[in-house]
């Protein structure tokens, strides 16, 4: 399936590992142009060079820490002044730390606020303006199945992600006159390195194996084993694409089956 997306620049930021990359790759492989960002450029430096190899797409890789407003001005003005224009968007900064509220500080929810909500807010009012120009374009949230279901010793991210998520579904109605869609992806156990270090910790803290902690995890997945990045890049790189041309405002799950909400 052509998803209309050859030559399409795409702006996936947190792109140097785990699922941010996996999407950088997933666009690339159906001829996208990229800019990606890390706040490591040795990093996100490697994953331009993968993609350039394997794919030959046009990649520009630049170093941003996405909760500081100069960083992602520096991001957007990179790539439309290498490309002229952004068409597709891709939120997604990481998230906040864990914690309960009685150990959460005024300091780790302004940071948190500052990650996950104004990331998004000035990547999108820094891309807007070119997608409106050409009257289309697609902004895809990474976010996290806590939005339909908190998660515990989440509670930054449950309270975060839920209000971005409010924000995204109002501006949907808002440019879907544009021709501009906005819809959300979320994960659900992906055997990133991230999981596997944490399976790795809980085996350590319990002392079982990490094969027993994975076993135990993925049994109370009704699909009865963790998602691959691949594909949750390409649910993501789907709901950017023409083939998607009426949706919007919509929140797909990718995760087996795990979250039990109705909606």
């Amino acid at each position: 399936m052509d998803l209309g997306l050859k030559d399409k620049v795409a702006l996936v930021p947190a792109s140097s590992s785990g699922l941010g990359r996996a999407v950088a790759m997933a666009f690339a492989r159906e001829g996208a142009k990229l800019a990606i960002c890390s706040r490591r450029q040795d990093a996100v430096d490697e994953v331009a060079g993968e993609i350039k190899s394997q794919y030959g797409t046009d990649v520009l890789s630049m170093d941003a820490d996405l909760s500081n407003k100069d960083d992602v001005d520096k991001v957007l003005k990179s790539t439309l002044d290498t490309y002229g224009t952004i068409d597709v968007l891709v939120l997604n900064a990481g998230g906040p730390p864990p914690g309960t509220f009685d150990t959460l500080s005024d300091e780790q929810w302004y940071q948190a606020f500052e990650l996950t909500m104004m990331s998004a807010v000035r990547l999108i009012r820094g891309a807007l303006p070119s997608m409106q120009s050409k009257g289309s374009g697609a902004i895809v949230s990474m976010s996290s199945s806590s939005i339909k279901q908190p998660i515990p010793n989440l509670l930054l991210s449950n309270a975060i992600r839920a209000g971005l998520q409010g924000a995204l579904k109002t501006l949907s109605d808002e440019v879907a006159g544009q021709n501009i869609r906005i819809n959300t992806v979320i994960p659900g156990r992906i055997r990133t390195p991230r999981i596997v270090q944490l399976d790795a910790a809980n085996a350590e803290k319990l002392g079982k194996s990490q094969d027993e902690i994975t076993k135990a995890s993925e049994s109370a997945i009704p699909m009865g084993r963790y998602g691959e990045p691949e594909e949750f890049a390409e649910a993501v790189v789907f709901a950017a694409s023409e083939r998607a041309s009426y949706m919007t405002g919509g929140v797909f799950q990718v995760d087996g089956g795990a979250v039990k909400s109705l909606w």
